[in-house]
């Protein structure tokens, strides 16, 4: 006799600002999983308005409210967008304690076109292993990534889906009195932040090319800024904010660069521009004495910059995957699933300046074949079309990986749907 196979239940918690969590939710319904939601902010019930309990209580009553719902409603899965917000922090561990399983969405590791999506965790708490001789050996039974064309992507959209999120955060505070956003800082500032920054924009772009011009001809390092509220920089480095990162790169760049090297710094697109860290990088470069060999720009093609640089210092960006992909070496300062030996720079920051240990080609490929098996799902956010995209690979990968399921309910495995068979063993 065949053994029932238990009805999956998925909980989700907070997911990315906009309907991708909702239209997830519909697609495992679709295949017969049962579907619950606990909304904590008013930004959640904006983005998922019918079916979802409000949970309005203090963050210390939150792990029993959160055990109680789990056995109540016999609940399998655990969905949710980052590890480390402090509401998500307790229902991880809490329903670790359970058995349910653990899906973690975040930006794609690799981007644009792809999602992480991992098990237990990401980033800095990502469980893949990253030996290389693991990494190697597994190589030879996984796929090439496949090259595919580019996903329709529109910046509009993610700034809409976050805009109303957060207003509706802010105006649904007297419905969720004791709830505090992971995000540090307020979210009005933000707001004002972005719009002078859209009222500078012909000012930004002029600047961008005349820093760009003024680079031509001379060689560079290459400095992506990551946003200091992500927790990335937050829990995942052991600076806290990005301006201590900064001071720490232009001190080591000061003492051990060559002089005839540039730092190139590039802010991160979705910097509300409330810090001005032109202003912020001239007068650290000046203390330094290096102010003619610090440069920033607020724009610029980061392919392209990659493709021209000498090598990127990174905290833990995946900006850095981008200047591996150019065969460029990178030096992480912080966790980053990258981040091995063969791979990235492994011998300090004062040492990466005039030392620094280019990529092995044949590791890196290693690494992109097992985090696109294991790690990722292709998709993306800011369209309608890459979100479809993004639900249906997300869709086959949960309920592929926390078996058992009556695989008959499944379409074919994303692996086949991009067109790609297995490599045989070498």
């Amino acid at each position: 006799m065949i053994p029932a196979v238990r009805k999956r239940e998925f909980l989700f918690l907070q997911g990315p600002p906009g309907p991708f969590f909702p239209e997830l939710a519909r697609g495992l319904a679709e295949r017969g999983a049962g579907i619950h939601r606990i909304n904590l902010s008013g930004g959640d019930v904006y983005d998922w308005p019918k079916g979802g309990l409000n949970y309005r209580g203090r963050s210390a009553n939150w792990p029993m409210f959160f055990d109680r719902f789990v056995r109540a409603r016999q609940i399998t899965d655990l969905v949710l967008f980052g590890d480390c917000r402090p509401m998500h922090q307790t229902a991880l561990r809490m329903a670790q304690l359970r058995g349910v399983h653990i899906h973690v969405f975040e930006e794609g590791y690799i981007r644009p076109d792809w999602m992480t999506l991992e098990r237990d965790g990401v980033n800095g708490h990502s469980p893949m292993r990253r030996e290389p001789e693991m990494l190697l050996a597994a190589a030879r039974w996984l796929p090439q990534v496949p090259a595919l064309p580019p996903i329709t992507a529109d910046f509009r959209r993610r700034a809409r889906d976050s805009y109303w999120h957060y207003h509706h955060v802010v105006t649904g505070k007297l419905n969720f009195p004791f709830y505090t956003s992971h995000r540090p800082g307020s979210i009005m500032l933000d707001g004002i932040g972005w719009s002078f920054k859209f009222l500078r924009r012909p000012r930004r772009r002029r600047q961008t090319m005349e820093t760009l011009a003024a680079l031509a001809g001379r060689k560079f390092f290459l400095f992506p800024l990551q946003l200091t509220g992500d927790y990335q920089i937050r829990a995942h480095s052991p600076f806290g904010t990005m301006a201590v990162a900064i001071d720490y790169v232009l001190e080591s760049f000061a003492r051990f660069a060559p002089t005839d090297h540039v730092l190139l710094v590039k802010e991160h697109p979705l910097d509300s521009g409330f810090r001005n860290w032109r202003r912020f990088l001239v007068a650290r470069a000046r203390r330094l004495g290096i102010a003619d060999r610090v440069l920033h720009i607020d724009g610029g093609d980061l392919d392209e910059l990659c493709a021209e640089t000498v090598g990127m210092v990174c905290v833990n960006s995946t900006s850095g995957t981008l200047a591996l992909e150019a065969g460029k070496p990178v030096v992480v300062l912080g966790d980053a699933v990258y981040d091995i030996p063969g791979v990235t720079h492994q011998n300090g920051l004062d040492t990466f300046w005039k030392g620094a240990e280019h990529p092995s080609a044949e590791l890196y490929d290693a690494f992109k074949r097992a985090l696109h098996a294991k790690c990722l799902v292709r998709g993306g956010l800011a369209s309608e079309s890459a979100l479809k995209i993004l639900v249906r690979n997300s869709v086959n990968r949960l309920l592929v990986e926390s078996g058992p399921v009556d695989t008959r309910q499944l379409a074919p495995p994303v692996v086949q749907e991009l067109g790609s068979r297995p490599a045989s063993p070498k």
